[in-house]
C-alpha cells in the first residue's frame, strides 16, 4: 500500500503525513487473531476490488493481499451522527478496520481501514482529529470544506486535513476506498 499511496498521493501535507505513518509501522503493533464478520452490502466487494479490473500492479496485489485477510476483518456499519447522508445508507455501506483499534494489528498511532458503499450511497458529513488520505479501490467521488466534489479515480488518492468535514459517494458501482489515519500516538474512534 505505501508504495501505490507513494505514487499517487498529491501535496506536500498528504507525503509528510504518509511518511510518518508508514515510519510508525515498521515497530509492529499487537497482532490479534479474530473472527471475521461481513454485512449483507459486503456482496459488492467482489465488483468494489476486483483485481482484473486494475491496471496496476502495486493495485492488483493490494486487492489480493486484501482479499486474503478481508474474511477475518469485523465489518460495521458506522454509528453517530449520518447529516447528508442518502437514503439507504444505513445498510448501503460498511467499514472495517485492519490496522489499529480493533484491527488484526491493534495499536493507537496508526489506523488502516476500508470502507465499502453499496451503488448510489452518500456517506454522510464527518470529521475526526486524526489526519486521513483514502486510496481509492473503484470509482466514486469524494469532498471536504475545502475541495468540491472530485472522482480521483482507481489508484487515485484524496486527503483530509485534521478536524475538516468530508465526506464520500459512490455511483452506479460500488465505491470502495482503504483509509489511512495519523493518530499521531492517540486513540482514536472512527
Amino acid at each position: 500500500m505505501q508504495k501505490a499511496l507513494s505514487v499517487s498521493v498529491l501535496g506536500q501535507p498528504a507525503r509528510k503525513m504518509l511518511s510518518k505513518t508508514f515510519s510508525a509501522l515498521r515497530e509492529v503493533g499487537v497482532v490479534v487473531s479474530r473472527e471475521g464478520m461481513q454485512l449483507p452490502v459486503c456482496r459488492h466487494l467482489s465488483k468494489a476490488c476486483n483485481p482484473s479490473d486494475l491496471s496496476s500492479p502495486d493495485l492488483v496485489a493490494i486487492s489480493l493481499s486484501f482479499m486474503a485477510l478481508e474474511p477475518s476483518l469485523i465489518w460495521r456499519h458506522r454509528g453517530g451522527p449520518i447529516v447528508g447522508a442518502s437514503e439507504g445508507f444505513q445498510y448501503g455501506h460498511a467499514n472495517a478496520v485492519i490496522i489499529g483499534p480493533e484491527g488484526l494489528e491493534e495499536r493507537s498511532d496508526v489506523s488502516i481501514g476500508v470502507s465499502l458503499l453499496a451503488p448510489n450511497i452518500r456517506y454522510p458529513d464527518h470529521t475526526h482529529p486524526p489526519e486521513e488520505t483514502y486510496l481509492v479501490m473503484s470509482n466514486g467521488a469524494f469532498s471536504n470544506a475545502s475541495t468540491p466534489w472530485i472522482e480521483p479515480g482507481i489508484g487515485g488518492t484524496f486527503h483530509n486535513a485534521p478536524g475538516v468535514v468530508h465526506t464520500m459517494r459512490s455511483g452506479d458501482v460500488p465505491l470502495m476506498a482503504f483509509w489511512v489515519l495519523w493518530n499521531g500516538g492517540k486513540a482514536t474512534g472512527l
